[in-house]
């Protein structure tokens, strides 16, 4: 969210300072149609819409060539570092075990009837057992949703607690 909050005040600085350099660059080429002179008169400078275009291909390159660098980068190390029985999900969706490992394909096993299917190891979206390893490393360990809610079943306390009045009258 931060990072996009930011982008978006650097495009906006930058087509600011676009429009600024255009401004000043018709104002030069009036002043100088409208002044008298005719032999002397100099033509207006390029410098502010050369250094307004290299400021919006430099906002470009960080903005979305170096990220998407980065991503495929990362995608492709997680590729690589594929292990036998590492959990995968395929960018088709589809959740299973590494059962063995080839050059550029791996089988995985998936479903309670261990169907093995061999897919291409382009095709892994995420490593889950590696991403479990990385938070069990780092000591950060996500709560059980359920049991951060607390939520408990209505139907498991009435009769606890009608043992418990069972129990006290006896």
């Amino acid at each position: 969210m931060k990072k996009k909050t930011l982008a978006g005040i650097i495009t906006s600085a930058a087509a600011a300072f676009s429009a600024a350099s255009c401004c000043m660059m018709n104002a030069l080429a009036e002043e100088s149609a409208s002044s008298g002179t005719t032999g002397n008169a100099q033509a207006p400078s390029m410098m502010p819409m050369i250094l307004s275009l290299v400021l919006m291909l430099v906002l470009l390159y960080f903005m979305a060539i170096k990220p998407q660098k980065k991503r495929e980068q990362e995608m492709k190390n997680m590729q690589e570092s594929l292990q036998v029985g590492d959990e995968i999900i395929t960018s088709g969706g589809i959740v299973g075990i590494i059962v063995r490992k080839g050059d550029d394909t791996v089988v995985i096993e998936t479903g309670g009837e261990r169907h093995k299917l061999r897919i291409k190891t382009w095709a892994i979206a995420e490593n889950v057992s590696a991403a479990d390893r990385a938070k069990e490393a780092s000591g950060k360990k996500k709560p059980d949703s359920v049991a951060a809610a607390k939520l408990t079943d209505d139907e498991d306390e009435a009769p606890k607690s009608k043992k418990k009045k069972g129990s006290d009258e006896e």
